[in-house]
């Protein structure tokens, strides 16, 4: 899922660091794709703080909601769908279109939190905003990633820009779409495939409309259950 559809699931918390660790691997990988973290097997040292122990929260939760939904008949019956769909757009492009179907969802799914005034990306970038960055520098420090002044640099910037705001409009979708893919292929679309691709994925997105609250209720409703991702101390 990306970065809405995560804070979805902790809108109503009063807790930044839960806020900030609920996407903080996506955020450490849009950093720097090859930074690598894994604060399972450090769990003992994010008892130190109230935000340590916070931000791993979060950051369980996350894990926990991408695995669940990844894994989901949701997930494979709408991937299959837009993929089959642009699949003839995207013959001679170099992108995969299973990875489009599976970007292009996710990125629908945060553009209908929006459009349908489910969570306020404002309150989103306050929460990010009002976390502690000696904590993160902690949190990342611990997790062995000692280049903690370019990652804040990154975050910053990522709020500044408050680039999630334009999942509002539908065309933007796909605008947010060629930038991921430009990330790893060199001219991923042409004009025409881009163009193409925005009326397939707008279709798509009038559909999605429909059910799309029905992930996140499943999802909600487990991550409520008794036993959760929220316990401090999991085993590995």
């Amino acid at each position: 899922m990306n970065f809405l559809s995560h804070y979805y699931f902790d809108r109503n918390t009063s807790d930044p660091h839960q806020v900030l660790g609920s996407v903080l691997p996506d955020l450490v990988k849009n950093a720097n794709k090859s930074w690598n973290l894994h604060p399972e097997k450090r769990k003992e040292e994010f008892t130190q703080s109230d935000h340590l122990t916070s931000i791993l929260c979060g950051w369980r939760r996350h894990i926990f909601v991408d695995n669940y939904f990844h894994n989901s008949p949701f997930f494979t019956e709408h991937t299959k769908n837009i993929r089959t769909a642009i699949a003839p757009i995207l013959e001679h492009s170099p992108v995969r279109p299973s990875f489009m179907a599976h970007i292009a969802l996710e990125i629908m799914l945060d553009s209908l939190l929006l459009t349908r005034e489910i969570v306020d990306p404002q309150h989103f970038y306050n929460h990010l905003s009002q976390s502690d960055r000696p904590s993160i520098s902690h949190f990342l420090e611990i997790n062995q990633l000692q280049d903690t002044t370019r990652f804040l640099k990154f975050f910053d910037h990522f709020i500044q820009v408050n680039y999630l705001n334009s999942y509002r409009e539908s065309h933007n979708v796909m605008y947010a779409l060629h930038r991921i893919c430009m990330r790893i292929w060199e001219n991923p679309l042409n004009e025409t495939q881009k163009i193409q691709l925005t009326a397939v994925l707008i279709d798509y997105l009038k559909h999605l409309e429909i059910s799309f609250m029905n992930i996140f209720d499943d999802i909600e409703q487990r991550l409520n259950q008794p036993v959760s991702p929220n316990t401090l101390i999991i085993s590995n």
